[in-house]
């Protein structure tokens, strides 16, 4: 068998190859690296700069919308109010031409109120004892002549007293009979319907008011 003589070490070739190889990486591999880094830089510094955009035009966009909403909200809101307000100045304005005309109606024809409140307890009042009529004293004999007149047509027997009452207003009276009577108030009846407008105007609050072809209505 035989041992081959070892190679000798060149430093020189040696050295020479190292400088070569080292030669070939820096000027080819460093320049594709560069031009590969640089790429990948610019694409993904171009992407992120997209999202950037695409996030900040979202954002401004969302906030544009809530602004929008709160605006359209308020808007509606305030024509609401306007609508409402409307509403409670116009029956307002009905209710005192209603009080007027009736006090101006009542001042003309203070017993009218009292003979229909007559009228209607003679109906169901055929067998009862007695009928006491409380009204006005200024207003006393003409209440007597017209419950006579109206007793006369109808089936009512019994005994009628009229009273003149200082404590009963113009145009109220408070018939009484044995089991029951009936009350003309006008401050009560006035106080029951500013009541009654007030629950109105309350409940409309809590209702949209739609603008129809004839105007506003509920």
């Amino acid at each position: 068998m035989t041992i081959a003589s070892p190679a000798k070490f060149r430093f020189d070739l040696d050295l020479g190859h190292r400088e070569e190889r080292s030669s070939i990486l820096s000027d080819s591999a460093m320049a594709a690296m560069l031009t590969a880094a640089r790429a990948e830089g610019y694409e993904q510094g171009l992407g992120d700069g997209e999202r950037s955009l695409v996030s900040k035009s979202a954002q401004r966009l969302a906030h544009a919308a809530e602004l929008l909403a709160d605006h359209t909200a308020a808007l509606n809101a305030a024509l609401d109010d306007s609508r409402h307000a409307t509403l409670t100045e116009a029956v307002d304005l009905a209710s005192a031409i209603a009080r007027k005309l009736a006090g101006h109606l009542l001042a003309r024809e203070p017993t009218a109120e009292i003979e229909a409140l007559i009228a209607e307890c003679l109906v169901s009042l055929d067998a009862v004892p007695h009928l006491v009529i409380r009204c006005a004293p200024d207003l006393a004999d003409a209440v007597r002549e017209i419950a006579l007149a109206r007793i006369a047509n109808s089936g009512f027997t019994g005994r009628l007293v009229v009273l003149g009452d200082p404590d009963q207003a113009i145009s109220d009276a408070k018939i009484e009979w044995a089991d029951g009577g009936l009350v003309r108030d006008r401050a009560a009846l006035e106080t029951e319907i500013e009541r009654r407008i007030a629950a109105f105007v309350a409940a409309r609050r809590g209702h949209p008011i739609k603008s129809g072809p004839g105007g506003t209505t509920a």
